[in-house]
């Protein structure tokens, strides 16, 4: 697969900190706490975003990446598992994992399932790449926890948007098909649940802004609070990337936290080559698309734009060029978005173009935004195939891809449009 930024993307602000999972374990807790989404970091539209993240890379990706694991205690042995059976989990979830195709542990989770299965529960910040087994991993250490015949909320899930939460309750759907007593709720939009309803299912799974709608899951703001909640409460934090903030603010309302992460030079996934075009106006980048893919066979792309009236100019080129395109909007419904997605996974469509434009418009900041960048290319090289990441972009945009390159320690090459024959030697 190849990824393609358009013009300038690399430095456009996309807020994407907190595109992960925040999960909280809550033991033998009857009255569940809430949070009050106000001291979250900012956050913008994440819907097309998570979207693509969770499901154009379904499958578990093997990585080669070293991660560091820093312990509470430091003194404490460190375990890992290479098989889910040494995890001493209960017949019925070891029949749902294998049932959802997992022979066993991927890389991330062999380091932190011993960690989150401990007795007793030890809390967890965790960095690994897009579709390595997070979801699953921390799905998993739910419904280890909570017990069937309580029937009360004992884990409360959050995820940055609606579409995550979803995502993540078809996961604890499915490895839990056979743990038939263990029952999810959502806390999302469009399901109301009126204050004082007496709430008996075991699993809660929703987003920070339900909490805080009036008429619906009014929570007091305490969560956030590691003084607020008792003391056998299990914090888990997961995402593909975080920022320096996001860290602070996740050592902040996590009380000593294992810590497991990526080496920030390991973050670029290591199959993807990276190149550049310099290019004038939309036209030369057009036409550098064209040459792009007269030179090489792309089975698939990605192309990301920083306004959606070059997407839409783009799409339209496309199409009339004979290509296989679909558009991916803010504009557009969660069924639509949702929709487009799989027909492109399906294959039905060759071309996804996706656009950073969010309801309060374009941020274009003069500083990279590492976080958009490293999201996008881990978009391609899927599965452990290799893959191709373009950034086309103006000559006044180039110092701030060069920053890109020198943060994460990359190889970013500069390829001539015109140059049929080096285009031809890109190995793909």
């Amino acid at each position: 697969m190849a990824s393609l930024l358009w013009g300038g993307d690399a430095g456009a602000a996309e807020s994407e900190r907190l595109n992960g999972h925040f999960s909280n374990l809550i033991h033998s807790q009857k009255n569940l706490l809430g949070i009050k989404s106000a001291t979250i970091p900012n956050v913008v539209d994440l819907a097309a975003n998570s979207l693509l993240n969770k499901l154009i890379r379904q499958s578990l990706v093997e990585s080669s990446h070293r991660v560091e694991v820093l312990q509470k205690d430091p003194s404490s042995p460190l375990y890992s598992v290479k098989t889910f059976e040494e995890l001493r989990l209960k017949e019925e979830l070891l029949k749902g994992i294998y049932a959802m195709g997992f022979n066993r542990p991927s890389k991330i989770q062999e380091m932190a399932l011993p960690m989150m299965l401990a007795h007793p529960p030890q809390n967890l910040i965790a960095q690994s790449q897009s579709g390595t087994g997070k979801t699953a991993a921390f799905v998993l250490a739910m419904l280890s926890r909570v017990n069937a015949l309580k029937l009360f909320p004992q884990c409360l899930c959050l995820a940055p948007t609606y579409e995550l939460a979803l995502q993540t309750g078809r996961v604890v759907e499915r490895m839990g098909k056979f743990c038939v007593d263990v029952q999810v709720m959502y806390a999302i939009r469009g399901n109301q649940i009126p204050r004082g309803t007496d709430v008996t299912k075991q699993i809660v799974i929703g987003t920070p802004g339900t909490w805080d709608r009036p008429g619906s899951w009014v929570m007091p703001f305490s969560l956030f609070s590691p003084r607020a909640l008792p003391s056998e409460c299990q914090m888990l934090l997961f995402s593909a990337t975080f920022e320096d903030s996001v860290w602070q603010f996740a050592e902040r309302i996590i009380p000593d936290p294992n810590v497991i992460k990526l080496r920030k030079e390991e973050l670029t996934l290591n199959n993807i080559r990276q190149y550049y075009v310099l290019c004038g106006n939309r036209k030369d980048k057009y036409q550098a698309l064209c040459n792009i893919y007269g030179g090489i066979t792309i089975g698939q792309a990605i192309i990301f734009c920083q306004t959606r009236r070059n997407a839409k100019w783009l799409t339209v080129e496309m199409m009339q060029d004979g290509h296989q395109v679909s558009l991916l909007s803010g504009e557009l419904t969660v069924d639509q978005r949702a929709s487009i997605i799989q027909r492109f996974r399906d294959g039905k469509e060759k071309v996804l173009i996706t656009t950073n434009v969010c309801a309060r418009g374009v941020c274009v900041s003069e500083e990279p935004d590492y976080e958009t960048y490293l999201h996008r290319i881990g978009r391609t090289g899927r599965f452990g195939k290799k893959g191709l990441a373009f950034n086309m972009i103006e000559v006044d945009k180039l110092p701030l891809l060069m920053k890109i390159q020198d943060h994460f320690n990359s190889s970013i090459k500069q390829l001539d449009p015109e140059d049929m024959d080096e285009i031809e030697k890109i190995e793909y």
